[in-house]
């Protein structure tokens, strides 16, 4: 059922505090994804989605970078119909051992996509950390008109060490073979994977988030 169209405008902020619900493992499947919309793009936050947990947090503290993968994908019906080629975005984390804080780095994948430039902040809790890299994903809605339904699937997935160096030389990379690797794979200790799905919205019921950035992808 589509959002209700009243409190239409609320603060990035309060946007990415959105994120920080409870923490689990694993998104439940009655979960809600919220969708909001700045002007360009269709952004996602999935309160309870606390993705920097077990082994992937292991690595962390163990000086080693951790990495997820992560797309939103937009359809026209039920039927999974794609209106636009989703955009992979890469999410690099690190951890500052001496000062106990977290960096985030993200970034179009394959590098450099779109000519879109990465963006980055250092200095965070776990939990800032989470809900940064979350509040910077995001997908065109350019051509979707206002009142036309549409649905989304929201997808992330921890990258390993071995996959990542096996796609550092192959310069003939498909990020729609990715995809179907990531949907098709079970998720593993190592490498743990969310999907959800959520619809149908419009953007004229959704409410607005500023941005600075134009349309993404």
């Amino acid at each position: 059922m589509a959002q209700p169209a009243r409190d239409n405008r609320i603060t990035r902020r309060n946007w990415l505090l959105a994120g920080l619900g409870i923490p689990l493992l694993r998104a439940r499947a009655d979960e809600r994804l919220f969708v909001s919309f700045d002007g360009d793009n269709i952004r996602v936050a999935a309160p309870g989605l606390h993705f920097l947990t077990g082994k992937p947090l292991e690595r962390l503290k163990a000086a080693d970078t951790v990495v997820f993968d992560s797309q939103i994908t937009l359809f026209t019906d039920e039927r999974g119909t794609i209106f636009h080629r989703p955009v992979t975005e890469r999410l690099v984390f690190s951890y500052d051992l001496w000062e106990e804080k977290f960096s985030v780095t993200v970034r179009l994948f394959p590098e450099g996509e779109h000519g879109a430039a990465a963006r980055s902040k250092s200095l965070l809790t776990l939990e800032q950390a989470e809900a940064y890299a979350l509040g910077e994903l995001a997908i065109t809605a350019l051509g979707l008109a206002p009142d036309r339904p549409f649905w989304l699937r929201f997808d992330l997935t921890a990258r390993s060490t071995k996959e990542l160096s096996n796609a550092v030389g192959d310069s003939g990379i498909s990020v729609s073979g990715l995809l179907i690797d990531w949907l098709s794979r079970k998720s593993g200790p190592d490498t743990p994977s969310w999907s959800r799905s959520a619809g149908p919205y419009r953007l004229a019921d959704l409410p607005r988030t500023p941005t600075a950035r134009g349309p993404r992808g």
